[in-house]
């Protein structure tokens, strides 16, 4: 019984605190993936940053892609999920556990994300700095006008 308690408290501790930096665990739907892919515009060979990699469905789908892949995954059993799920690609994709704000970003052409609503200014203050492409899933960044939308996923350059 204990054991079972620890597994739950293991679990509410994993997913519940990531609510606290970013957003839960929701997952990507193909036809979101595919077309923040169109909007990115990338090519072969090029690297898209995903934060929050969740169960590693963007990664994968990069990889089959032919672009390489990072992603950032803060929940150590999804961090684990998506490293396992993209094991066979390991020349392409890399999943980092880690909390996204707190850590230097690798050198991507383009950046994956769908956030909460209320991380997307804070967002919008990193990607100012980072310069790169952003396709974001759902939510829109505030203040900012989006170059494209398709599929409800929007795209700002910051180039």
């Amino acid at each position: 019984m204990e054991l079972l308690l620890g597994v739950l408290a293991g679990l509410v501790l994993a997913f519940g605190l990531v609510l606290f930096v970013g957003a839960p665990y929701l997952p990507t739907l193909r036809p979101q993936v595919e077309t923040a892919f169109e909007l990115l515009a990338l090519k072969p060979g090029q690297t898209v940053l995903e934060l929050g990699c969740g169960d590693g469905k963007v990664l994968l789908a990069a990889a089959q892609a032919g672009y390489k892949a990072v992603g950032i995954e803060l929940n150590p059993i999804l961090a684990f999920i998506s490293w396992l799920r993209t094991v066979r690609y390991r020349k392409q994709v890399r999943v980092v556990w880690g909390n996204y704000w707190r850590m230097r970003w690798p050198e991507a052409d383009g950046v994956f994300v769908f956030l909460l609503d209320s991380f997307m200014p804070k967002l919008d203050t990193h990607m100012q700095q980072y310069k790169k492409p952003l396709a974001s899933v759902a939510f829109q960044v505030p203040g900012r006008r989006a170059d494209a939308e398709k599929n409800g996923v929007f795209l700002y350059n910051y180039r």
